[in-house]
């Protein structure tokens, strides 16, 4: 009989995944490996699972066939055993189960397990794998012994330890947790709203509501949540992230948020109660002629320059926010508040008052950056004692003042 399985026996348990793929791949690629391993490992063992209950409570052979009692289908010969059975080609098999798990849960599922290259001997031999599967198959992880919130948080552990092994990969994909609960208490999430994260990575801040409102002992399973990712790999791993916390009422996209937005409703940006995000800072390779045409008018601040997008991601966000309740929290450069290319869009963003407050962080929160950032939180509504004002919080390092002086000079 299994047993379960505590934080620190998980979190190493994940770890030492990783440890065995040292010597063979990147420190960067480890992702690409792990998490759909541990992924299809959770999906089998937990299909296992409900199959005992099944036949435990109705000992009903056809039972185990009905859809309804399964939260993943896992079709015959393709489940964790029928891999681990096989000493040749590895990689082939577990390709065939992934593609086999897939397509029998085409709605939710679809390209989760990503492109690696499982059947590359050179960089993943037979033994290597073997070694991996067999390191996988020493826990049982059904949510009786790892329930949602454990094996999330042990997932969100790998994927900081990920980050902390290879940070020329991190910022794509982790985001500084303190910093993202942060953001999340100042929103203060309810049940029954939708939430959306325009570049969310992997899923992290739409994770960090939903703990967050079960902190609050408040309803979360009500939630909608949204995001979408350019980054095809990382949009899985989100996904995947989200389906390990329990959390099902959920859509995540894959593709470029300023060029194909993915939510759409009725010609125009879908909006939402409240949008956490963190855009990649300052990048220069975007679509700056198309945003100055933009048919959804996500330009209604100024056409950002070339060499610096971040000013289309908060119109964008900005966009996305419902009337009323709609409220955001983006995590983004210091230069934001002060860089003379963008003043006009800034003047308009103050004017427009739909600008509450903005928090300057210290430097060195983030990956392989010691730049410094803030958080930039707008509402469609404001209090009558808030309209017209905003408030300037500064802090970085062994010092606490009043606001950078640069900050906002058309207030």
């Amino acid at each position: 009989m299994s047993k379960r399985i505590s934080i620190e026996a998980l979190r190493s348990y994940l770890w030492n995944s990783a440890v065995l793929l040292r010597t063979s791949i990147d420190a960067g690629a480890y992702k690409q490996y792990i998490f759909p391993l541990l992924f299809f490992k959770r999906i089998c063992d937990v299909y296992d699972e409900e199959c005992q209950r099944i036949m435990e409570e109705y000992a009903d052979e056809e039972a185990l066939e009905f859809d309804e009692n399964h939260r993943f289908r896992v079709p015959k010969g393709a489940h964790w055993s029928d891999v681990r059975s096989v000493s040749e080609n590895v990689g082939v098999a577990i390709l065939e189960a992934f593609r086999k798990v897939e397509n029998a849960n085409i709605d939710k599922l679809q390209g989760i397990f990503g492109d690696g290259a499982w059947t590359n001997k050179n960089r993943l031999p037979d033994r290597l794998l073997k070694e991996l599967i067999e390191h996988f198959s020493s826990k049982t992880l059904s949510i009786e012994n790892c329930p949602e919130d454990e094996l999330g948080q042990g997932y969100e552990y790998l994927i900081k330890k990920f980050a902390d092994d290879s940070g020329h990969t991190a910022q794509e994909f982790y985001t500084n947790r303190t910093v993202v609960h942060l953001m999340t208490e100042m929103l203060k999430p309810e049940a029954g709203e939708s939430i959306y994260d325009p570049t969310c990575g992997s899923a992290g801040m739409l994770i960090s509501t939903i703990v967050y409102l079960k902190q609050q002992k408040k309803e979360w399973r009500n939630v909608t949540v949204y995001g979408q990712e350019i980054n095809a790999l990382t949009s899985a791993i989100g996904k995947m992230n989200l389906f390990l916390h329990g959390v099902k009422d959920f859509d995540i996209a894959n593709g470029d948020t300023l060029k194909s937005p993915a939510f759409i409703e009725k010609g125009k940006i879908k909006q939402f109660d409240m949008v956490l995000a963190n855009p990649p800072y300052s990048i220069s390779q975007w679509d700056r002629e198309a945003f100055a045409s933009d048919k959804y008018g996500r330009n209604f601040l100024g056409i950002p320059p070339q060499g610096r997008a971040d000013y289309a991601f908060i119109q964008h966000i900005l966009k996305s926010l419902k009337q009323g309740t709609g409220r955001c929290a983006v995590l983004l450069p210091h230069g934001i508040l002060f860089r003379n290319e963008e003043s006009a869009m800034r003047e308009k963003l103050v004017k427009n008052d739909l600008l509450e407050c903005v928090i300057g962080l210290g430097p060195n929160l983030f990956y392989n950056a010691s730049m410094e950032a803030c958080i930039v939180i707008c509402r469609t509504y404001k209090r009558p004692e808030r309209r017209g004002k905003v408030l300037l919080v500064q802090y970085s390092c062994g010092r606490q003042g009043p606001p950078d002086s640069r900050m906002l000079p058309h207030q």
